[in-house]
């Protein structure tokens, strides 16, 4: 069996090692990481640069995911690959979209059957994306599958260094929660999606425990045994324009379907246990 990442970055690698574990062939594209891609497992290819063997193994592709997001205003693998793909007729396609795509709901719950409405330029963009793939696959009988991420963390994308080094903030704006989601829980999804292919769906990954921002960061430090970092007031503080912007939504994400419709137990069902195995794994990272 033969997988194609396009936009082979953090997520992918973790699915990487599961396929590759089931005996999968995976080729990635990268822009100018192939020693990372291949660090993987993954087949390297560059892109922009090896257009034409890229569209080699769309051709070849049993799955494909597209793990690429909007630049400018357009999906860049759509622009590029929809017309190589429709022909290919992959078994399974899937687009690896953002609960962003929800837009701001005050803390409240939302899920796979909330109307998008994105508050933020990059949600506008996500919703066009996924919009873009799903006509695309409409046309063409394609087994489009579409999974909203929530904020990703894991092994080297945790609070920890940051605590470390004293330049961890805890921005409190009350109110504010946000929804987040283990790499190796995002890889169990995928992969359970593809031996259980449902053409159409949509999917939230994302864990049991929306929390407030600053409690993950207070629990990073005492997991440390270090001092919190200062509570600062969101309203005041001293932030660039997009850090400011993730503030600009907060809502309760629900995971119920990855459950009911592709049995996933979560390894990480919240950030408490998400921190505590990044922190055993990787004690001084």
């Amino acid at each position: 069996m033969r997988m194609l990442v396009l936009g082979h970055g953090y997520s992918a690698g973790f699915l990487t090692s599961l396929l590759r574990a089931e005996g999968w062939e995976v080729t990635g594209t990268t822009r100018s990481a192939p020693k990372r891609v291949a660090a993987t497992g993954a087949e390297p290819l560059l892109w922009p640069g090896d257009v034409p063997a890229i569209r080699e193994r769309i051709a070849q592709a049993d799955a494909i995911l597209i793990s690429a997001g909007p630049e400018a205003g357009s999906d860049p693998a759509l622009t590029e690959f929809a017309d190589d793909i429709a022909r290919a007729q992959p078994r399974w396609l899937g687009y690896l979209s953002t609960t962003g795509v929800y837009g701001d709901h005050a803390g409240g719950w939302v899920d796979e059957t909330t109307p998008l409405t994105p508050s933020t330029r990059r949600g506008v963009e996500r919703v066009a994306a996924e919009q873009g793939w799903q006509e695309l696959a409409a046309a063409n009988g394609l087994p489009l599958h579409i999974f909203r991420l929530a904020g990703i963390y894991g092994p080297g994308r945790g609070p920890f260094a940051k605590v470390r080094a004293g330049t961890a903030r805890r921005i409190v704006k009350p109110g504010q929660v946000f929804s987040r989601i283990h790499a190796e829980d995002i890889a169990q999804v995928l992969l359970a999606s593809i031996k259980a292919p449902r053409a159409g769906g949509i999917y939230n990954l994302c864990d049991d425990d929306p929390a407030p921002p600053e409690e993950v960061i207070a629990h990073a430090a005492t997991l440390l045994g270090l001092p919190l970092p200062p509570a600062e007031d969101f309203a005041t503080a001293e932030m660039t324009p997009m850090a400011r912007s993730f503030y600009a939504e907060s809502k309760r994400v629900s995971n119920r379907r990855i459950k009911e419709e592709l049995g996933i137990a979560l390894i990480h069902p919240d950030y408490r246990s998400g921190l505590a195995a990044l922190l055993l794994a990787a004690p001084d990272d």
